[in-house]
């Protein structure tokens, strides 16, 4: 029975070695805004982001990968530098529900089953769709709901380093850029056309930005990837 047990516990080994075609995790990190109302820092993450990640890792260069990440994007233009903006004094929260999908490329081979330690620089792009709240600013300055609900389409760009050094377990760091094509996230724009003439502020011709800085860990897991050109 004792030579059974470490047997199977063999064959499972040897499995969980190689059958690395697959990654599910996490994606725990934080988010800043850049826009209309707030800081205008690329990189100055100040509110919490979470969410999960999958990649299906094609070869040893290249991952198809999803994610689903939400965050709070809050921007207070007492934190700008911009006097116009401190002097303004607006503020705005909103809850956004991103749904990602694209292409991961490793500047190195990343082959997962060397079975060696080993580490490579990455970029992401595709495409993604946010899902927030509309809103706009009353006259008082005070952020207002509109009772409806939009997505906001944009580019991913994604800058980040991976490794393998805890096993089976792939971590990642990773700051990754979301251009938008819209002006609205933070209710500088209404998306009430009937409420666009008095209410909207700011730079019209600017569309928003939001970052998203932290770390990945991912599971591998699946078949034997095959890594042949057809």
């Amino acid at each position: 029975m004792r030579h059974l047990i470490l047997l199977i516990i063999s064959i499972l080994s040897i499995q969980l070695s190689y059958s690395q075609i697959n990654e599910l995790g996490v994606f725990v990190g934080a988010s800043n805004f850049i826009g209309d109302i707030g800081a205008t820092d690329y990189i100055a993450p100040n509110q919490l982001a979470i969410g999960g990640i999958y990649k299906w890792n094609r070869s040893k260069r290249h991952s198809y990968r999803a994610s689903i990440i939400y965050t709070d994007l809050k921007g207070y233009d007492s934190e700008s530098d911009d006097p116009r903006r401190i002097q303004r004094d607006y503020e705005f929260s909103t809850e956004l529900i991103e749904l990602s999908a694209g292409m991961e490329f490793t500047f190195t081979d990343f082959d997962l089953h060397a079975g060696n330690k080993i580490g490579a620089p990455y970029i992401y792009s595709g495409i993604t769709a946010g899902y927030y709240d509309n809103s706009y600013f009353n006259s008082a300055g005070i952020q207002t709901p509109e009772e409806t609900s939009s997505w906001a389409f944009g580019i991913p760009m994604a800058l980040g380093f991976k490794s393998n050094f805890l096993g089976n377990i792939i971590v990642g760091i990773e700051v990754g850029a979301r251009y938008t094509f819209t002006d609205k996230l933070d209710g500088s724009i209404p998306n009430s056309k009937a409420l666009q003439e008095q209410h909207k502020i700011g730079n019209i011709n600017n569309n928003d930005w939001y970052m998203f800085t932290g770390i990945t860990l991912t599971y591998t897991f699946g078949e034997n990837p095959c890594y042949c050109v057809e």
